[in-house]
């Protein structure tokens, strides 16, 4: 009825590349799921965008990392990278604010892939849902090679 009930939702992935487990990823706090659960995206692009509709709730000052609450409450965290808090946002430039509401593929941060590879730092970009007490369930596409804004990563059923 006008989808005034629906409690299903996607994420697009935020950035271009190949989707993979969360479990590979090499940093416990994600492999381990202690931050949330979800997947990882190995990027071959160099703007992220938001995976949904809704409020960007959270940019770090680094610039490596958001959040945002989405239709029911949802909350997701995209990290770009590993360890790249450690470069106090060299590297990482912020297209967005904290606290504006962005659509689905809008850019959020472009980021510079020669830089922060170069300084060793692995650019793997965790993808979760951080408060998994109000989902149902999630599903993940993995192995897929991904365009970011379009193709669809993550599908959930909220509580």
């Amino acid at each position: 009825m006008f989808g005034l009930f629906k409690k299903e939702g996607a994420l697009v992935a935020p950035i271009s590349g190949k989707t993979v487990d969360i479990t590979t990823v090499p940093d416990a706090v994600f492999a381990e799921k202690m931050a949330g659960d979800g997947l990882a995206i190995n990027p071959t692009g160099d703007t992220v965008v938001a995976p949904a509709d809704g409020e960007l709730t959270m940019l770090f000052g680094t610039k490596h990392a958001f959040g945002m609450t989405l239709d029911k409450g949802v909350q997701i965290l995209v990290h770009i990278g590993l360890d790249t808090v450690s470069l106090n946002g060299e590297g990482f430039t912020a297209l967005k604010n904290q606290g504006d509401m962005v659509k689905k593929g809008e850019p959020i941060i472009k980021i510079d892939r020669e830089l922060i590879q170069g300084k060793g730092l692995s650019l793997i970009t965790p993808v979760i849902f951080t408060d998994m007490d109000v989902l149902k369930s999630f599903e993940a596409q993995l192995g897929i090679d991904v365009i970011a804004g379009e193709t669809t990563v993550l599908t959930y059923k909220a509580k």
